[in-house]
Parts: structure tokens; sequence; C-alpha cells
């Protein structure tokens, strides 16, 4: 798996943190502004503002001019990077690495995250969302590396660009997405090179002899060619280990003894200082100067080194050691602390505390992906679909409990399905019901349960539900939307199907 970055762009940054601090500035054009050579010169503008004509740059006086209703407040040059590190602090929920991007962004290696958020798109747009109901009015991308996803979050529209695809993401773009200095991209374009695809398949050498080795290196850096490194806002100490070795290794075996030593070398320093392991990652160093890798992930963190071993194990035929590797590497790329439980001396059940349920969850997700894998907790809703929501660790809680007094069954739709029924009136059960095309003649019924829902929800008819059984055993979780009306025939929906 390789790295994955996001990068945050806020459109409005400081005129954004105005209007949350004064809410009566966004219904109404505003700019900041600074003295300059005895007259004052706008900095930043609301959307309300640039709309109507008003852009950095102009002078007070004739923005004013333009703009009689236009309110103007003192700039503070510092206040960007105040609001950075705040806000890459508060990102620190998301990933351990975050950094200012200043003038107005943030950076965030973000590989390995986004799964507990249920994926990419979920974990972008709950980022994105999060941040523009504080105020905040962001563009955020996800992508291989930090050009590529800033070029996007600036000059694109996608949420996510998909891993090995930068390329495609870039080429419509214009020259100043890959983040070239002014006068660079104004050569560009005064050539005719407009988007990136009009001159990123010129030889390297006259790029470099016309623009300078800066658009060379931009271009490595979007495209993923050239590492970009980055550096957190709250410096992580690093779990690694090396292991040297004294003639190149290009046999399954040799690997197999050095990934074991640095795992229990680095399980025994992480047991002392009571961490674990949640991501690692086993480098070989070839003597070509490449690299391979592997990466492994837990759902609660380990110093398990032999249930480590047989993660790494299952992917060891992925690393390709010819010519020889002459150096490995174990490096953890997230840790956490590991709090000491209470054993009990009768129980010998295997709850969500126990190791056994999150290793066998290690070795399923190493194996088929983490999409087949889901914990539910329940959720304060009413309604049946919306009453659980999915788990983003093993270790999450919550402070409701599931509702136990009737049965529900062991599958629901997450949309109810209209059906065709027969039933007596008002308030009798269905005598018979067709889905999908089968008609299903009911032998059995128990009902009905009536569920509505909150009180200060009122935008859909209360629900009775019926737990039915056909002639052919199987049970079903039918309702009936709203009350009986003798003028209208009542709707029908199957909700679920129980085991």
């Amino acid at each position: 798996m390789g790295k994955r970055f996001v990068t945050i762009w806020f459109r409005h940054l400081k005129t954004d943190w105005f209007s949350i601090r004064q809410p009566s500035l966004r219904s109404i054009p505003f700019a900041l502004s600074v003295p300059d050579h005895g007259r004052k010169v706008i900095t930043n503008v609301n959307e309300c503002a640039l709309s109507k004509g008003i852009e950095p740059g102009m002078v007070v006086a004739d923005a004013r001019a333009a703009v009689p209703t236009l309110e103007v407040l003192d700039d503070d040059p510092t206040l960007s990077e105040k609001l950075l590190k705040a806000i890459s602090e508060w990102c620190i929920r998301y990933t351990d690495i975050v950094t200012p991007d200043l003038p107005d962004g943030i950076i965030m290696d973000v590989t390995g995250c986004a799964h507990l958020w249920g994926g990419e798109s979920k974990y972008i747009s709950d980022i994105s969302l999060r941040l523009k109901n504080r105020g905040y009015n962001v563009r955020a991308t996800i992508a291989d590396s930090i050009g590529s996803a800033w070029a996007v979050s600036h000059y694109g529209e996608s949420l996510v660009v998909e891993r090995g695809k930068q390329l495609e993401y870039l080429l419509s773009l214009p020259p100043a997405a890959l983040r070239l200095e002014l006068n660079i991209a104004e050569r560009l374009h005064k050539l005719g090179l407009h988007q990136i695809r009009h001159f990123i398949n010129m030889p390297r050498s006259a790029l470099r002899r016309r623009f300078g080795k800066s658009l060379i290196l931009r271009l490595d850096q979007a495209l993923g060619n050239e590492d970009e490194p980055i550096i957190s806002i709250q410096p992580i100490e690093p779990w690694r280990e090396r292991l040297p070795c004294l003639e190149p290794i290009v046999t399954a075996t040799g690997i197999q003894i050095a990934l074991q030593r640095l795992l229990d070398t680095i399980c025994l320093r992480m047991l002392k200082e009571g961490v674990g392991i949640r991501n690692a990652l086993f480098t070989g160093f070839r003597t070509d100067g490449k690299l391979e890798k592997i990466e492994i992930g837990t759902h609660r963190a380990t110093q398990n080194a032999k249930h480590l071993y047989k993660l790494f194990e299952e992917k060891i035929s992925m690393m390709q050691p010819d010519p020889g590797i002459e150096l490995f590497m174990m490096e953890t790329l997230k840790s956490e602390k590991i709090s000491a439980h209470q054993e009990k001396l009768w129980d010998t059940g295997c709850g969500l505390e126990g190791c056994e349920l999150s290793e066998m969850m290690d070795r399923l997700t190493n194996r088929f992906g983490h999409s087949p894998i889901h914990r539910f907790l329940p959720s304060e809703n009413y309604l049946p679909e919306k009453s659980f929501r999915e788990s983003v660790s093993l270790n999450e809680t919550s402070a409701i409990p599931w509702m136990r007094g009737r049965p529900r069954p062991l599958q629901i739709l997450s949309k109810p399905a209209l059906i065709d029924v027969t039933a007596p009136i008002p308030d009798y059960p269905p005598m018979l019901f067709r889905y999908q095309g089968k008609l299903h003649k009911i032998k059995k019924a128990d009902g009905p349960e009536r569920i509505e829902q909150e009180w200060w929800i009122q935008d859909g008819p209360h629900r009775d539900y019926y737990a039915v059984e056909d002639e052919e055993g199987q049970r079903y979780w039918l309702f009936r939307s709203g009350h009986y009306q003798e003028n209208e025939k009542p709707q029908w929906f199957i909700h679920g199907f129980f085991s």
C-alpha cells in the first residue's frame, strides 16, 4: 500500500475567521487591509465582496468608491500562521502527521487512516464537512503525492484522486497547479502552454534549459516520482529498527529470519514502554537502490511478535529480493499506548477485549481487506435503518445500549422496499405479499409494533411493523406506513429478514 496525502485549501481563511467571530459579516461584502506607503491596501476579501469586483491589491478608497457598503477591517499578518497551526492540531484526530502549508493550506500524511472512516471518500468528506460546519470555505483532496493533491484541491474538482492515476487528473490543469513561481507560470502561458498536457511530454532537457530545475522538480513531486518530506506539527518519535546484512539476501528464508529478528527487537522495546503496534512497515533496501516494502495493520495495538510475524509472512512473496537485499528496516507507522486489563479468574469467554478476536480480525483483514469486516454500535434514532452506525475501531464504545425488548431481523435493508400486500383492515397482519415477483402466503404473524420518529422530527408517518412467517418457514419484517385510510390504499414495505 503506497503513501496517501491530503491537502486542504482554505479559500478565504482570514475572512472566514472574522465571519466566525462576527456572524453579521457573513451577509455583507467586507475586506481586510494593511497600510502601504500612507494608504490602505486590501489583502483579503470574502465571497460577497469578490462577487462585486473587489480583489486583493486594490486601494481601500477605490474599493469603497465602487462598493459603498464595503466593510473594511485591519488585517493581522500573523493570523494565517496562528489559524493554520490551531487547525492542524485539530486535524491530528484524523492522522498523526499534519503540517501547515502557508499561507492558506494544510498537508496531511493519511497513509493507512482512511479505512477507519469507511473509505477514502467518507474520510475526506468528513474532514471537509466538519471544517465547513465550523465556518471555513475549504476544498480538500486525497492523492498519492502532495503535489497532485495540492493541484487538484486548488484547481480541480475531485475529492479523491485514484491510486496511480494522478497524471490523468493533472493534464487539464494550468501550470500554476504545480506550485510554480509566478514568473515561470507566466512564461509558460505566453508560449501558449496553458495546460500541463501541453508541456509534460516535452524533453526534460529542454524544459530544464528554458524554465530551470524547479519546473522539473515540481512535475516529479506531483507525479510521485520525487519524495516530498513533511514535518508534523507534533513530531512523532519513530519506532524503527535496522538490520544490516553481511551478504545480500536473495531467499525467502533469509527475509523471514530478518523479519523475525526485527519484530522481536522492536516488540521488546515497545513492551518496556507500554506501547503497541497499529501499523508497521517492513522495508528491504536492495543493492540496486530499489526498495521492497510490505505493510500490515492491526485493529488493536499489539506487542505480540508471533502474531505480527504471521501477518507479514503472508506478504513476503510480494517482495522481489534480486539482486539482493543489503539492509532490512522495521518501522512502526502508527503506535498506541497499551493499558493493562484486569484478568478475570473464572471468565474464559472471548469478548471485544480479548486478543483472540482482534488477532483473528487482523488475519482476515490482512488477507481480504477491510471491506468484508464491519462492527456496529447503537445510534440514538428510533427508525431501524438509522438506529445503528459503523464503529471505527474495536475500542470504540457507545453511551446507549442496544434495544433488546423486541426481536429484530439479522439482515436489514438500508432502504425499505415497496411490496404488494393483501391484508384485513384496519390493523390486522397481512395474509400474503409479493416481493421481487414471488408470492408469499403468510402462516404466522406477530404485531403490530409501532415505531415513530423522534418527537422533534416531523417529516414522515409512523410505521406499524409485523414479524411474519410464510409457508416455507421464511421469516420477514414488514410494515405499513401511516394510518389506514378508507379512501387510500395503504403502502406496505419489507424491511428485514430473520435468520
